[in-house]
């Protein structure tokens, strides 16, 4: 453990498993106070029960009161707010043309509106506790695109331009906002869409694992993710905001 980010209060949504778990945990062992939140409360509490000092809310995200009374209840219990990481987010593996309203909306609300009230509510409180950071948590699909997931692609490219106009409106308060922007993550949100993506691509059972060796050499971990968000949260990126990291093992460098 060591001490980079000591005496700064974080939140981090969709933290009950996988990426953003990861990042609680990473968060923690640098010092920070987490605060663990997730939809599922359950699972919330699990995360945070290995991090020490650390509490637990569930919230969810797509609902404007319960984002609010998130930030409140840890601006209250822990004194302020330095660090927020809005990484809430769904997905499925859909066709467009079999994708009604609801549909769209079921990731788009989260995986975007989500995001924006994460942003609303947590930069005020950031602010009055004297500036910080925001990191989001968008995709290589926000750049590329992809077959199956235009729902949460279109959204993943929100979470970029809204982290930039955040970072430029933000940053004379002392706020600075950047993007992780992962490829293919070991997580329960990729494996269960490979077969899926397998049937859609012609390929044979096993195929996509193939198809992702291929392309970015391996999957990534949500230790892979933690690393770079740990990186925005702290000093040493001091003079990063609005900014957008790829992290997806060469899979947007190269069309073959």
């Amino acid at each position: 453990m060591s001490d980079a980010l000591t005496g700064r209060i974080a939140i981090v949504t969709g933290a009950g498993r996988g990426l953003g778990r990861a990042i609680a945990h990473r968060l923690g062992a640098e010092g920070a106070t987490v605060v663990v939140s997730d939809i599922d409360g359950a699972a919330a509490e699990r995360t945070a029960a290995g991090i020490p000092d650390a509490t637990h809310l569930s919230c969810d995200v797509r609902d404007e009161a319960q984002v609010e009374e998130l930030v409140a209840h840890t601006v209250e219990r822990h004194g302020g707010l330095h660090v927020m990481v809005p990484n809430a987010g769904v997905g499925n593996a859909m066709p467009l043309l079999e994708m009604d309203l609801a549909a769209w909306r079921a990731v788009t609300s989260v995986n975007l509106d989500g995001v924006f009230l994460s942003i609303r509510h947590a930069a005020p409180a950031i602010i009055a506790s004297g500036g910080g950071t925001i990191v989001t948590v968008a995709s290589v699909s926000a750049t590329t695109g992809s077959p199956l997931i235009g729902h949460y692609a279109a959204a993943k490219a929100g979470v970029v331009n809204l982290t930039k106009t955040a970072a430029t409106e933000l940053r004379a308060h002392g706020v600075r906002v950047n993007a992780v922007l992962p490829g293919f993550v070991e997580t329960e949100l990729v494996t269960g869409a490979r077969p899926d993506f397998e049937a859609a691509l012609g390929l044979p059972a096993g195929g996509f694992d193939a198809l992702i060796a291929q392309k970015q050499g391996r999957y990534g971990t949500p230790e892979d993710v933690a690393e770079a968000v740990l990186f925005f949260a702290g000093e040493r990126s001091a003079f990063c905001t609005g900014s957008g990291l790829v992290l997806d093992g060469g899979l947007d460098a190269s069309l073959i």
